[in-house]
This record gives structure tokens, C-alpha cells and sequence, in this order.
């Protein structure tokens, strides 16, 4: 791998590399405690199989563009987002009650299973699953601190781990406490960097930077990149979630409906509805399951207010704001490149 460029495939498999060894190690030292953990242990591995690295892959760059050469300790120490990003899954997951994730049972639906036959088993999956999430939250920072990079690197981040931490659990309880109210763009675009932006693009790059000993400057760059991208990053969700393909997405299309989530999208078809429109919007969002007909009822709803096109329009411009943060940057030209590509990738399709 020529490390100057930017090969997503190639990194991509340095990751997965260092979570498969990881995570397996774990997961066997788990069940060893007890053979019915078994099934635990499973889904911790199978919680970290799926993802494009993204996280990883702004926290590497974040190293990089601070003048830093590639470092398999900071491979290391990049991967733990991606643990970081796999509790969260599993938690959003289980608040949300989604069924699936890549095409797969989620967390709480597959531990199902372990105790199909015990009183109470669908609650029973739920805490096993929350406690998977525990683990993977517990095992990221555990991966950072061993990641084999100086103590002293580790020290110059580890500040950033709780703002990461308290930033992402805010988000969580934002969308809960704002769920089933009044839809309000304002208030969903803070759920939005709250929730996903920040620990997806802004934090991860500024872990790296920290690593490397980045500047204040870099750092205030990396911030004004990274929030506007992350955000761009969920906008693109949210309208993949009600107007891409379960194939593709990998997540049932009704989820946001069904868990009537502060989304801007919704946020956006609310403001500028007529109150027939909204009668016909709260008569969607209180059926416990909309269905086929309700997700076809929604989507022309939308599409006749134009919210997928303002919403569009929303990505497009944080991801020219955060690309023309990066050229008032000047970095090295390998980490301009590469994060254009990234910031290009978010755009295009949130995963």
C-alpha cells in the first residue's frame, strides 16, 4: 500500500484486521466465563463485521494531515471509533426498536434467541443487548490505551474521549426527549451534531490531530470540516432511511416513521405543510406500524412539499462549506485528497 494515497479498500482491510483479532480475542476470553455466554460473545463480534470505517478513517487522517507518517499503532488507535460507533448502533438500535441493521437482525432481536425459551425473553434480549453495548463502548477505550502509540500521544487525547463520550450521550437523550414533539428543523439539526456528527467526523479527526500534537489552528480547522460533513453525513441518512431501498440501506423504511424521530427531513415537510397536510401527517405518525401504504402516503406527502429537495439542498451546502474550510487549511496535499474523497463519500451515501 503506497500510504501517501488514499485507498479506502486498503485501509478499510487494516481496520477490519485489527477489529477481527481484537474483538475475537475478547469475545473468547467472554464465553470462557460461562458457556451460556456464548451467544454474547457472538454478537459482540458480529456487532463489529459491517461498516466502511469511516470514523477510522478521519481520525488516521486527522494524524496525517498534522504531519505524521503512517503508523500502525495509530491504525490501532483509529479502529477503536469504529467500537465507539458499534455501541452506538447497538443502543440506537435498541431505543429505536429497529428490527434490522446491514440486512441482519439487530443486536436485541438476535439475543432473542439465547433465552427464547426464559419468561420474558423479549425484555431479556433487550438487556442482553444493552450490555453488548456496554462492552463495546468498554472495549474501544481499551483498544485506544493499548493501541501502542507513546503515553504521552495518549494523554494529549484522552480529554477528547469524555467530550466524545458526553457529546454522543447527549445526542441519544435529545432525540428521546424530542421525539413525538412538534417537528422543528432547528431542534433536529442539534439532534443531528449532536447525535452523529460530531463522533462521526469532527471528533475522530480531532482525536487524531490531538495524537499528533496538531495546532490550534489545525484543530479549529478540523472542527470547522468536520461538523458541517458530519451533519451532511445524517441528512444523507435520513433520506436514505425513507427513500432508499431496504436493499441497499439495510434498515426497514418505515423506522423513522414508526419511532416518529426528530428528523429534519420530517422537520422540513411540517414547516411548510397546511394543516390538512399536518392532519395527515399526525394521522401517519400515530399508527404504531404505517406499513407499505403509510411509508407511499408519506413519501408523496413529502415529495409534493419539496422536504427531500430542501434537505438535499442542506448537504450540499455543509459539504461545500466543509470543503472550503479544508482548502483555507493547506495541508499536505495527501490529506487534502483524501479528505475531498471522504468529505465526497459522506455526501453521497451515509453508512
Amino acid at each position: 500500500m503506497t500510504h501517501d494515497r488514499w485507498h479506502p479498500a486498503e485501509f478499510k482491510a487494516r481496520v477490519d484486521d485489527v477489529l477481527r483479532r481484537y474483538v475475537a480475542q475478547e469475545a473468547e476470553q467472554f464465553a470462557a466465563v460461562d458457556p451460556a455466554l456464548g451467544p454474547v460473545a457472538e454478537q459482540l463480534q458480529s456487532s463489529v463485521a459491517h461498516g466502511k470505517r469511516l470514523r477510522a478513517a478521519f481520525c488516521y487522517w486527522g494524524w496525517r494531515a498534522a504531519g505524521q507518517p503512517d503508523d500502525e499503532s495509530l491504525v490501532r488507535a483509529a479502529a477503536s471509533m469504529e467500537l465507539v460507533h458499534a455501541a452506538a448502533v447497538v443502543h440506537d438500535d435498541l431505543i429505536d426498536d429497529s428490527p434490522l441493521r446491514h440486512g441482519r437482525p439487530t443486536a436485541h432481536i438476535a439475543l432473542r434467541g439465547a433465552v427464547r425459551r426464559r419468561p420474558r425473553s423479549v425484555s431479556a434480549g433487550r438487556s442482553l443487548a444493552m450490555l453488548v453495548g456496554d462492552l463495546l463502548m468498554g472495549l474501544a477505550g481499551q483498544l485506544f490505551a493499548t493501541s501502542g502509540l507513546p503515553a504521552a500521544y495518549l494523554a494529549r487525547a484522552r480529554p477528547l474521549w469524555s467530550a466524545l463520550a458526553r457529546d454522543l450521550i447527549a445526542g441519544e437523550c435529545l432525540e428521546i426527549l424530542r421525539t413525538g414533539a412538534p417537528p422543528d428543523t432547528v431542534e433536529s439539526l442539534k439532534v443531528i451534531r449532536y447525535k452523529t456528527a460530531k463522533y462521526t467526523v469532527e471528533q475522530p479527526l480531532l482525536i487524531g490531530g490531538a495524537l499528533a500534537g496538531a495546532g490550534d489552528r489545525v484543530r479549529s480547522g478540523y472542527s470547522a470540516y468536520g461538523l458541517p460533513l458530519g451533519e451532511a453525513f445524517q441528512l444523507r441518512d435520513d433520506l436514505l432511511g425513507l427513500f432508499g431501498s431496504p436493499e441497499a440501506t439495510g434498515k426497514a423504511n418505515t423506522d423513522d416513521l414508526r419511532g416518529r424521530r426528530p428528523t429534519a427531513l420530517l422537520a422540513e415537510t411540517w414547516r411548510v405543510a397546511d394543516d390538512s397536510e399536518r392532519r395527515q401527517l399526525r394521522a401517519l405518525l400515530g399508527r404504531r406500524d404505517p406499513g407499505t401504504d403509510g411509508l407511499h402516503a408519506a413519501r408523496e406527502l413529502m415529495r409534493r412539499l419539496d422536504a427531500p429537495d430542501r434537505v438535499e439542498k442542506m448537504i450540499t451546502e455543509r459539504v461545500e462549506e466543509a470543503l472550503a474550510a479544508l482548502d483555507g487549511l493547506a495541508l499536505p496535499t495527501p490529506a487534502t485528497t483524501a479528505l475531498t474523497a471522504l468529505a465526497h463519500s459522506v455526501a453521497v451515501r451515509g453508512a
